[in-house]
């Protein structure tokens, strides 16, 4: 405890510790508020959306670490990488609510996680590597993209006997390593690129709902491993292995964990046209403001 209080104390204003004082109790209780704060929307994005709560979670962690003077070289990756390792628990959560409402194939899942795992170690290690404000921007225009998709995708009318189009096993492997490349390096758990890919391939929304968990918790698993590669040597505040800022993640998963229950047991209640129209809101509003800056 002596040494994180120490250690957040030194990315407090230097000016602001000299006139007051630095209070690192206080320091701390802040950042576990605000992280339990961003927890909560989270797990209900998680649950309700399938989106493993990354786009609340990697701008709320970004305004935390800025106000707490992290280098703005290393910030956002610091913020991606916290987020995947709290998408692992988040996911868990979701995932045990949506199996015991039998939503998850395994036809759907096994496939796209094979391909994960190779596609978010290797879009973490890219990510490592990047400008922190081009990957802010890039994932900004990403959210954009598929907002737009799926608000054009909710205003389709369903036809009850439409049937599934799903590619070859092989096929969704290989969409899998992208879904699991472009999710790692902005730290989203997998949720924006799979329900859209799910839907296109007109699976049930709350069905793609549940696959995109599921496939979440392999994504952060390995997007996690990829950073603290990544980030190993680098000099990064102490309570980081790799680029993971542990206290953050211990403060997002206190509310995270349960919300996601709740968040599960809505999607099972709401039409999938509605739901659709609510993550395609939480994409653009949440898009327009990382890609404008």
């Amino acid at each position: 405890m002596r040494r994180l209080e120490a250690a957040l104390c030194l990315y407090v204003d230097v000016n602001a510790s000299i006139a007051n004082g630095c209070s690192g109790g206080v320091v701390i209780i802040e950042l576990f508020v605000l992280s339990a704060a961003a927890g909560i929307l989270a797990g209900l994005l998680s649950g309700t959306l399938g989106l493993g709560g990354g786009v609340v979670v990697v701008p709320a962690l970004l305004y935390i670490f800025h106000v707490l003077g992290f280098a703005e070289e290393t910030l956002t990756q610091q913020a991606v990488a916290t987020s995947l390792a709290t998408i692992i628990i988040t996911s868990i959560s979701s995932v045990t609510a949506h199996y015991r409402r039998g939503a998850l194939r395994k036809d759907l899942i096994a496939p796209l996680a094979a391909g994960v795992v190779a596609g978010a170690f290797a879009g973490a290690l890219l990510a490592s590597h990047i400008d922190g404000q081009l990957l802010k921007r890039l994932f900004g225009g990403l959210a954009l993209v598929v907002a737009l998709q799926s608000l054009l995708s909710s205003m389709r009318a369903p036809q009850d006997d439409e049937a599934e189009r799903l590619p070859a096993p092989r096929w969704r492997v290989v969409a899998g390593v992208g879904v699991g490349a472009v999710s790692a390096m902005f730290g989203i758990g997998g949720g924006s690129m799979t329900v859209p890919l799910l839907t296109f391939w007109r699976v049930r929304m709350q069905q793609a709902v549940a696959a995109s968990a599921a496939c979440g918790v392999p994504i952060a698993l390995a997007g996690c491993a990829g950073f603290i590669v990544g980030g190993w040597r680098l000099p990064l505040p102490p309570g980081s292995v790799g680029f993971i800022y542990l206290p953050a993640v211990a403060g997002i998963v206190v509310t995270s964990f349960p919300l996601a229950w709740v968040g599960a047991r809505i999607a099972h209640r709401l039409p999938g046209t509605i739901l659709k129209r609510i993550f395609a809101l939480v994409l653009l509003i949440l898009g327009l403001k990382l890609a404008l800056g």
